[in-house]
């Protein structure tokens, strides 16, 4: 359901765009936010109730410009509030769905609003607000290989 402002939580979806380096170290795809400027996932109110995981898909091409495989199992979730434009937050909690990025797309639609950069999973944890967010990607710092979801793309699954 997507937040009003009147004391309802949100459903919001978020694409976690990686990519493996040449030395095998995982890199997460960050955007900025369009209002603050902070470092981000891509992510959006959920658009299919029955696949989630598509609604990652357009979020990572709109927001980022990313191009890949997304997984249809989350790999975790995280809260923050939404500030909306009328000055009131709903709380929201974002399902993550990890996506193994193949290319980047030069011009995708928000690329005038936004700036994406690859950071280490650590480097990203420690330039993001929201607690969930910082320890899901600490976790995939630590053990990247171990994660199901991630092992699952990397296959082709």
């Amino acid at each position: 359901m997507a937040g009003n402002g009147n004391g309802k939580t949100g459903a919001q979806i978020a694409a976690l765009p990686v990519q493996w380096d040449g030395k095998g170290a995982l890199r997460v795809l960050m955007v900025t936010s369009r209002g603050t400027g902070r470092w981000v996932m891509p992510k959006g109110w959920r658009i299919d109730a029955d696949r989630p995981w598509e609604t990652a898909r357009i979020e990572a091409l709109e927001e980022a410009g990313a191009v890949g495989q997304v997984g249809t199992d989350p790999i975790g979730t995280y809260r923050y509030d939404k500030l909306l434009d009328d000055g009131t937050s709903v709380p929201c909690e974002v399902v993550v769905f990890p996506m193994l990025v193949d290319r980047l797309k030069r011009d995708w639609k928000e690329r005038r609003a936004r700036k994406r950069r690859w950071f280490k999973a650590r480097a990203a944890a420690r330039r993001v607000d929201e607690p969930d967010l910082a320890a899901l990607l600490r976790r995939l710092a630590d053990k990247p290989r171990k994660q199901p979801e991630l092992r699952a793309l990397k296959k082709g699954a």
